[in-house]
Protein backbone atom coordinates (compact mmCIF):
# COMPACT_ATOMS: atom_id res chain seq x y z
CA UNK A 1 0.00 0.00 0.00
CA UNK A 2 2.86 2.36 0.73
CA UNK A 3 4.03 4.43 -2.15
CA UNK A 4 7.34 6.30 -2.05
CA UNK A 5 6.29 8.60 -4.90
CA UNK A 6 5.24 12.11 -3.96
CA UNK A 7 1.67 12.75 -5.10
CA UNK A 8 1.56 15.83 -7.28
CA UNK A 9 0.11 18.94 -5.63
CA UNK A 10 -0.71 21.40 -8.39
CA UNK A 11 -0.38 25.15 -8.09
CA UNK A 12 -4.12 25.74 -8.48
CA UNK A 13 -4.73 23.28 -5.61
CA UNK A 14 -2.32 25.19 -3.41
CA UNK A 15 -3.94 28.53 -4.24
CA UNK A 16 -7.48 27.31 -3.59
CA UNK A 17 -6.62 25.56 -0.32
CA UNK A 18 -4.52 28.48 0.93
CA UNK A 19 -7.46 30.79 0.24
CA UNK A 20 -9.69 28.42 2.22
CA UNK A 21 -7.17 28.46 5.07
CA UNK A 22 -7.18 32.26 5.04
CA UNK A 23 -10.99 32.37 5.25
CA UNK A 24 -10.97 29.93 8.15
CA UNK A 25 -8.26 31.88 9.91
CA UNK A 26 -10.27 35.09 9.59
CA UNK A 27 -13.55 33.38 10.49
CA UNK A 28 -12.17 31.72 13.60
CA UNK A 29 -10.50 34.98 14.64
CA UNK A 30 -13.80 36.86 14.25
CA UNK A 31 -15.66 34.33 16.43
CA UNK A 32 -13.01 34.72 19.14
CA UNK A 33 -12.92 38.53 18.87
CA UNK A 34 -16.70 38.96 19.15
CA UNK A 35 -16.63 36.86 22.30
CA UNK A 36 -13.83 38.98 23.79
CA UNK A 37 -15.28 42.36 22.81
CA UNK A 38 -18.92 41.90 23.89
CA UNK A 39 -19.19 40.49 27.40
CA UNK A 40 -22.98 40.03 27.22
CA UNK A 41 -22.47 37.45 24.47
CA UNK A 42 -20.42 35.19 26.72
CA UNK A 43 -22.95 32.42 27.09
CA UNK A 44 -21.71 28.90 27.72
CA UNK A 45 -22.64 27.65 24.23
CA UNK A 46 -20.73 30.52 22.63
CA UNK A 47 -17.81 29.88 24.96
CA UNK A 48 -17.71 26.30 23.65
CA UNK A 49 -17.85 27.72 20.12
CA UNK A 50 -14.78 29.81 20.96
CA UNK A 51 -12.87 26.69 22.05
CA UNK A 52 -13.86 25.04 18.77
CA UNK A 53 -12.68 28.15 16.93
CA UNK A 54 -9.29 27.97 18.65
CA UNK A 55 -8.91 24.43 17.29
CA UNK A 56 -10.04 25.54 13.83
CA UNK A 57 -7.64 28.50 13.98
CA UNK A 58 -4.73 26.18 14.74
CA UNK A 59 -5.86 23.84 11.96
CA UNK A 60 -6.04 26.66 9.42
CA UNK A 61 -2.56 27.94 10.30
CA UNK A 62 -0.90 24.51 10.36
CA UNK A 63 -2.59 23.37 7.14
CA UNK A 64 -1.59 26.63 5.44
CA UNK A 65 2.05 26.01 6.38
CA UNK A 66 1.82 22.48 4.99
CA UNK A 67 0.11 23.48 1.74
CA UNK A 68 2.56 26.33 1.22
CA UNK A 69 5.60 24.13 1.89
CA UNK A 70 4.46 20.86 0.26
CA UNK A 71 6.90 18.87 2.40
CA UNK A 72 8.93 16.13 0.72
CA UNK A 73 10.82 14.62 3.66
CA UNK A 74 10.57 13.88 7.38
CA UNK A 75 12.06 17.24 8.36
CA UNK A 76 11.60 18.76 11.81
CA UNK A 77 9.25 21.34 10.28
CA UNK A 78 7.20 18.58 8.70
CA UNK A 79 6.87 16.70 12.00
CA UNK A 80 5.95 19.89 13.88
CA UNK A 81 3.33 20.87 11.31
CA UNK A 82 1.91 17.34 11.22
CA UNK A 83 1.72 17.18 15.01
CA UNK A 84 -0.04 20.54 15.35
CA UNK A 85 -2.55 19.83 12.58
CA UNK A 86 -3.27 16.34 13.96
CA UNK A 87 -3.88 17.75 17.45
CA UNK A 88 -6.01 20.67 16.24
CA UNK A 89 -8.03 18.61 13.79
CA UNK A 90 -8.82 15.91 16.36
CA UNK A 91 -9.63 18.54 18.97
CA UNK A 92 -12.03 20.18 16.51
CA UNK A 93 -13.93 16.88 16.18
CA UNK A 94 -14.24 16.58 19.94
CA UNK A 95 -15.40 20.17 20.45
CA UNK A 96 -17.95 19.87 17.63
CA UNK A 97 -19.50 16.82 19.31
CA UNK A 98 -19.16 18.44 22.77
CA UNK A 99 -21.30 21.39 21.65
CA UNK A 100 -23.97 19.01 20.36
CA UNK A 101 -23.93 17.07 23.65
CA UNK A 102 -24.22 20.30 25.65
CA UNK A 103 -27.23 21.47 23.62
CA UNK A 104 -28.86 18.06 23.92
CA UNK A 105 -28.54 18.01 27.72
CA UNK A 106 -29.53 21.67 28.06
CA UNK A 107 -32.55 21.56 25.73
CA UNK A 108 -33.83 17.98 25.60
CA UNK A 109 -32.96 17.01 29.18
CA UNK A 110 -33.83 20.52 30.41
CA UNK A 111 -30.88 20.57 32.78
CA UNK A 112 -28.62 23.60 32.52
CA UNK A 113 -26.81 22.60 35.71
CA UNK A 114 -25.89 19.20 34.29
CA UNK A 115 -24.95 20.76 30.95
CA UNK A 116 -22.67 23.30 32.62
CA UNK A 117 -21.10 20.59 34.78
CA UNK A 118 -20.02 18.80 31.60
CA UNK A 119 -17.82 21.69 30.46
CA UNK A 120 -14.86 20.50 32.56
CA UNK A 121 -15.26 17.02 31.07
CA UNK A 122 -15.31 18.58 27.59
CA UNK A 123 -12.00 20.30 28.32
CA UNK A 124 -10.36 17.13 29.60
CA UNK A 125 -11.54 15.11 26.62
CA UNK A 126 -11.33 17.67 23.81
CA UNK A 127 -7.82 18.87 24.71
CA UNK A 128 -6.47 15.89 26.66
CA UNK A 129 -7.25 13.01 24.30
CA UNK A 130 -5.88 14.72 21.15
CA UNK A 131 -2.78 15.84 23.06
CA UNK A 132 -2.12 12.35 24.42
CA UNK A 133 -2.56 10.76 20.99
CA UNK A 134 -0.35 13.36 19.29
CA UNK A 135 2.41 13.05 21.88
CA UNK A 136 2.33 9.26 21.55
CA UNK A 137 2.42 9.49 17.74
CA UNK A 138 5.39 11.87 17.74
CA UNK A 139 7.24 9.86 20.39
CA UNK A 140 6.81 6.68 18.36
CA UNK A 141 7.95 8.45 15.18
CA UNK A 142 4.58 8.05 13.45
CA UNK A 143 4.12 11.69 12.36
CA UNK A 144 5.94 12.89 9.28
CA UNK A 145 6.05 12.85 5.51
CA UNK A 146 3.01 11.11 3.97
CA UNK A 147 3.53 11.88 0.27
CA UNK A 148 0.14 13.66 0.17
CA UNK A 149 -1.64 10.32 -0.08
CA UNK A 150 -4.39 11.50 2.27
CA UNK A 151 -3.40 15.15 2.52
CA UNK A 152 -2.76 18.15 0.29
CA UNK A 153 0.90 18.90 0.86
CA UNK A 154 0.78 18.84 4.64
CA UNK A 155 2.34 16.14 6.82
CA UNK A 156 0.39 13.58 8.78
CA UNK A 157 1.15 9.89 9.46
CA UNK A 158 4.45 8.74 7.95
CA UNK A 159 4.00 6.88 4.67
CA UNK A 160 6.61 4.27 5.70
CA UNK A 161 4.99 3.43 9.03
CA UNK A 162 3.89 -0.20 8.95
CA UNK A 163 0.87 0.47 11.14
CA UNK A 164 0.01 3.79 9.52
CA UNK A 165 -3.67 2.92 9.03
CA UNK A 166 -4.02 2.41 12.78
CA UNK A 167 -2.40 5.77 13.47
CA UNK A 168 -4.50 7.48 10.81
CA UNK A 169 -7.54 6.21 12.68
CA UNK A 170 -6.21 7.28 16.07
CA UNK A 171 -5.06 10.73 14.94
CA UNK A 172 -8.30 11.64 13.22
CA UNK A 173 -10.32 9.18 11.21
CA UNK A 174 -11.99 7.18 13.97
CA UNK A 175 -13.15 10.41 15.65
CA UNK A 176 -14.35 11.72 12.30
CA UNK A 177 -16.44 8.57 11.77
CA UNK A 178 -17.91 8.86 15.27
CA UNK A 179 -18.81 12.50 14.61
CA UNK A 180 -20.61 11.46 11.41
CA UNK A 181 -22.81 9.17 13.51
CA UNK A 182 -23.23 11.29 16.63
CA UNK A 183 -23.97 14.76 15.25
CA UNK A 184 -27.00 13.92 13.09
CA UNK A 185 -28.58 11.87 15.88
CA UNK A 186 -28.16 14.57 18.54
CA UNK A 187 -29.38 17.43 16.36
CA UNK A 188 -32.36 15.42 15.12
CA UNK A 189 -33.32 14.72 18.74
CA UNK A 190 -32.94 18.43 19.59
CA UNK A 191 -35.05 19.53 16.62
CA UNK A 192 -37.70 16.93 17.43
CA UNK A 193 -37.89 18.10 21.04
CA UNK A 194 -38.28 21.74 19.99
CA UNK A 195 -40.97 20.95 17.43
CA UNK A 196 -42.93 18.90 19.98
CA UNK A 197 -42.69 21.76 22.48
CA UNK A 198 -43.90 24.27 19.90
CA UNK A 199 -46.78 21.99 18.93
CA UNK A 200 -47.79 21.63 22.58
CA UNK A 201 -47.92 25.41 22.93
CA UNK A 202 -50.02 25.87 19.80
CA UNK A 203 -53.30 25.22 21.65
CA UNK A 204 -52.65 28.31 23.77
CA UNK A 205 -51.91 30.62 20.85
CA UNK A 206 -55.57 31.68 20.30
CA UNK A 207 -55.60 33.32 23.75
CA UNK A 208 -52.17 34.92 23.42
CA UNK A 209 -51.47 38.23 21.67
CA UNK A 210 -50.81 37.68 17.99
CA UNK A 211 -47.12 37.39 17.45
CA UNK A 212 -45.73 35.74 14.33
CA UNK A 213 -42.79 33.34 14.62
CA UNK A 214 -39.60 35.31 15.02
CA UNK A 215 -36.94 35.36 12.36
CA UNK A 216 -34.41 34.29 15.01
CA UNK A 217 -36.41 31.15 15.83
CA UNK A 218 -36.59 30.08 12.20
CA UNK A 219 -32.91 30.86 11.70
CA UNK A 220 -32.01 28.79 14.77
CA UNK A 221 -34.05 25.91 13.37
CA UNK A 222 -32.23 26.19 10.05
CA UNK A 223 -28.88 26.16 11.83
CA UNK A 224 -29.79 23.01 13.72
CA UNK A 225 -30.30 21.36 10.35
CA UNK A 226 -27.19 22.80 8.76
CA UNK A 227 -24.66 22.03 11.51
CA UNK A 228 -24.37 18.26 10.88
CA UNK A 229 -24.95 18.64 7.13
CA UNK A 230 -22.15 21.18 6.70
CA UNK A 231 -19.79 19.12 8.87
CA UNK A 232 -20.38 16.00 6.76
CA UNK A 233 -20.22 17.86 3.43
CA UNK A 234 -16.88 19.43 4.38
CA UNK A 235 -15.30 16.30 5.83
CA UNK A 236 -16.58 13.60 3.51
CA UNK A 237 -13.86 14.19 0.89
CA UNK A 238 -11.14 13.37 3.40
CA UNK A 239 -13.03 10.20 4.31
CA UNK A 240 -13.41 9.23 0.66
CA UNK A 241 -9.67 9.57 0.08
CA UNK A 242 -8.95 7.51 3.20
CA UNK A 243 -11.26 4.71 1.96
CA UNK A 244 -9.60 4.88 -1.46
CA UNK A 245 -6.23 4.54 0.29
CA UNK A 246 -7.44 1.39 2.02
CA UNK A 247 -8.57 0.09 -1.37
CA UNK A 248 -5.20 1.14 -2.89
CA UNK A 249 -7.07 3.06 -5.58
CA UNK A 250 -5.28 5.66 -7.68
CA UNK A 251 -8.48 7.71 -7.77
CA UNK A 252 -7.36 9.28 -4.47
CA UNK A 253 -4.91 11.36 -6.52
CA UNK A 254 -7.65 12.86 -8.70
CA UNK A 255 -7.06 16.66 -8.69
CA UNK A 256 -10.75 17.48 -8.15
CA UNK A 257 -10.96 15.12 -5.18
CA UNK A 258 -7.70 16.43 -3.75
CA UNK A 259 -8.95 20.01 -4.06
CA UNK A 260 -12.27 19.21 -2.39
CA UNK A 261 -10.37 17.45 0.39
CA UNK A 262 -8.20 20.51 0.92
CA UNK A 263 -11.16 22.89 0.97
CA UNK A 264 -13.20 20.67 3.28
CA UNK A 265 -10.45 20.14 5.85
CA UNK A 266 -9.68 23.85 6.06
CA UNK A 267 -13.16 25.44 5.90
CA UNK A 268 -14.70 24.60 9.27
CA UNK A 269 -13.67 27.90 10.85
CA UNK A 270 -15.13 29.88 7.97
CA UNK A 271 -18.37 27.87 8.08
CA UNK A 272 -18.77 28.46 11.83
CA UNK A 273 -18.19 32.18 11.36
CA UNK A 274 -20.85 32.40 8.64
CA UNK A 275 -23.46 30.52 10.68
CA UNK A 276 -22.80 31.89 14.15
CA UNK A 277 -21.53 35.41 13.47
CA UNK A 278 -22.63 36.69 10.06
CA UNK A 279 -26.02 34.89 10.16
CA UNK A 280 -26.70 35.83 13.78
CA UNK A 281 -28.55 39.15 13.71
CA UNK A 282 -27.48 40.65 17.07
CA UNK A 283 -23.81 40.03 16.34
CA UNK A 284 -24.10 41.06 12.70
CA UNK A 285 -25.76 44.32 13.76
CA UNK A 286 -22.99 45.07 16.26
CA UNK A 287 -20.25 44.35 13.75
CA UNK A 288 -21.92 46.53 11.15
CA UNK A 289 -22.33 49.31 13.69
CA UNK A 290 -18.71 49.01 14.79
CA UNK A 291 -17.44 49.15 11.21
CA UNK A 292 -19.56 52.06 10.10
CA UNK A 293 -20.66 53.72 13.35
CA UNK A 294 -24.24 52.89 12.36
CA UNK A 295 -24.01 55.18 9.34
CA UNK A 296 -25.28 52.54 6.94
CA UNK A 297 -29.03 52.14 6.50
CA UNK A 298 -28.86 48.39 7.05
CA UNK A 299 -27.41 48.87 10.53
CA UNK A 300 -30.05 51.40 11.48
CA UNK A 301 -32.87 49.24 10.15
CA UNK A 302 -31.68 46.13 12.01
CA UNK A 303 -31.08 48.07 15.23
CA UNK A 304 -34.51 49.70 14.96
CA UNK A 305 -36.13 46.34 14.25
CA UNK A 306 -34.51 44.78 17.30
CA UNK A 307 -35.53 47.73 19.49
CA UNK A 308 -39.15 47.73 18.26
CA UNK A 309 -39.44 43.98 18.74
CA UNK A 310 -38.31 44.28 22.35
CA UNK A 311 -40.71 47.16 22.96
CA UNK A 312 -43.68 45.21 21.56
CA UNK A 313 -43.30 42.43 24.12
CA UNK A 314 -46.00 42.54 26.77
CA UNK A 315 -45.00 41.98 30.43
CA UNK A 316 -46.50 38.52 30.36
CA UNK A 317 -44.47 37.64 27.30
CA UNK A 318 -41.06 38.59 28.64
CA UNK A 319 -40.37 35.29 30.41
CA UNK A 320 -41.45 33.08 27.54
CA UNK A 321 -39.62 35.21 25.00
CA UNK A 322 -36.45 35.09 27.07
CA UNK A 323 -36.80 31.34 27.50
CA UNK A 324 -37.17 30.92 23.76
CA UNK A 325 -34.11 33.09 23.25
CA UNK A 326 -32.06 31.03 25.68
CA UNK A 327 -33.34 27.69 24.46
CA UNK A 328 -33.48 28.15 20.72
CA UNK A 329 -31.31 31.12 19.91
CA UNK A 330 -28.51 31.40 22.42
CA UNK A 331 -28.46 27.64 22.57
CA UNK A 332 -28.60 26.81 18.88
CA UNK A 333 -27.50 29.89 17.03
CA UNK A 334 -24.69 30.62 19.46
CA UNK A 335 -23.85 26.95 19.88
Amino acid sequence: MANATQAEVYLFEQVVVLFSCALSFLGSSLVILTYIIWSDLRTTPRKLLVYLSVSDWLSAVSYAVGVWSVFRSDSAECVAQGAISSFANTSSFFWTVAIAVYLYVFIVRSSQRLADSLVLVFHLVSWGVPLAITVAAVSLNKIGYDASEVSVGWCWVRINAGDRVLWMLLTGKIWEFLAYLTLPVLYILIKRHIHIAHAALSEYRPILPNRPPTHSSSMADVKLTLIPIIFIVLRIWSTVRFILLLADSQVRYNPALVTLHGIGNTSQGAANCIMFVLFTQPIRTRICAALSSCSCSTCREEAQHSHEASQRLLPGQDASAQREEDGTIRGHADR
